[in-house]
C-alpha cells in the first residue's frame, strides 16, 4: 500500500508572521513535522507544497520533496485544505504514480508523534472510513455558553442552563493536526470531513492548534513538559 505525507505550508501568515518557519527551539518549527513523518516510516513520498520559495528551501534541508511552487491562487486567505490536496495529489500522481492512502499534515505540528500517526491510520482502516483525523473535546459544555451584549451575561442556551455538566453531551473540534484519507474514496467525495469521517480522541496537552500569539507560548510550554517527561 503506496503512503502519500502532503503538508501545505504556503507563506503567507497574518496573525503569525512567516509561522510555517517560526523558530520554536532552535529550529524551524515545520522541521519538527517532517522529521516526525520521516522517522515514522509510514511514508513513499512526502511532500510539501507551498508558494514560497524559502519554505520550500528549509522543507528540503529536513528532507521533503518539494516537487512544485504553489500558484497564487492556490495560496491565497480563502484557499481551502481539500482545494490544496485535490491539487497536490493531481501533480504527485504524475510525478510518482498513484498512492492507496494519503495524509495531510499540518506544518506547524511540533506536538505530533508517531503513535498519533499510527492511530489515525489504524482508525481508517479498521473502521474503512473515508477520512480519519484527531479531536479535542471542549473543556466546558458549549451548551452552557454564555453571550455577553454591553458586559451582560446571557446564556446562548437558556434551556440547558440548570443541568448538570456532567448530564450533557461532550462536545469536541478538529484538533488541527493531520487528517488520513482513503484516496479513491477522496477523489469521489474530495472533502476530509463527510458522512464517512471517522475522528478520534487526543489529549489536550498533546496538541495544539496554534493560530495566536499564546497559541504559541501554550505550544511551547506543552512541549517543554512533554520532553521533561519522556527524559523521566
Amino acid at each position: 500500500m503506496m503512503k502519500l505525507a502532503i503538508i501545505p505550508a504556503r507563506g503567507g501568515s497574518k496573525r503569525i508572521p512567516r509561522k510555517n518557519i517560526k523558530n520554536f527551539f532552535g529550529k524551524p518549527v515545520i522541521g519538527y513535522t517532517i522529521e516526525i513523518l520521516i522517522q515514522s516510516n509510514f511514508f513513499d513520498n512526502i511532500i510539501v507544497t507551498t508558494d514560497d520559495e524559502e519554505i520550500a528551501n528549509i522543507a528540503r534541508e529536513f528532507g521533503a520533496d518539494v516537487p512544485w511552487i504553489r500558484s497564487c491562487e492556490l495560496s491565497n486567505d480563502t484557499t481551502t485544505t481539500d482545494a490544496v490536496i485535490r491539487h497536490a495529489l493531481a501533480e504527485a500522481s504524475m510525478i510518482y504514480g498513484e498512492f492507496n492512502f494519503g495524509c495531510c499534515v499540518y506544518p506547524v505540528n511540533p506536538l505530533l508523534s508517531i503513535e498519533m500517526l499510527q492511530n489515525g491510520l489504524s482508525q481508517l482502516q479498521i473502521h474503512n472510513a473515508a477520512t480519519a483525523f484527531p479531536v479535542v473535546r471542549f473543556e466546558f459544555p458549549i451548551q452552557q455558553a454564555l453571550l455577553l451584549n454591553n458586559g451582560r451575561p446571557h446564556f446562548r442556551s437558556p434551556e440547558a442552563a440548570s443541568i448538570n455538566s456532567q448530564d450533557l453531551p461532550v462536545h469536541y473540534h478538529d484538533a488541527g493536526m493531520f487528517y488520513w484519507f482513503d484516496i479513491s474514496k477522496y477523489r469521489n467525495n474530495p472533502f476530509l470531513f463527510s458522512d464517512d469521517s471517522i475522528a478520534f480522541e487526543v489529549d489536550q496537552l498533546q496538541c495544539q492548534d496554534i493560530n495566536t500569539a499564546q497559541d504559541w507560548e501554550l505550544a511551547e510550554l506543552k512541549f517543554s513538559r512533554l520532553k521533561a517527561s519522556q527524559k523521566k
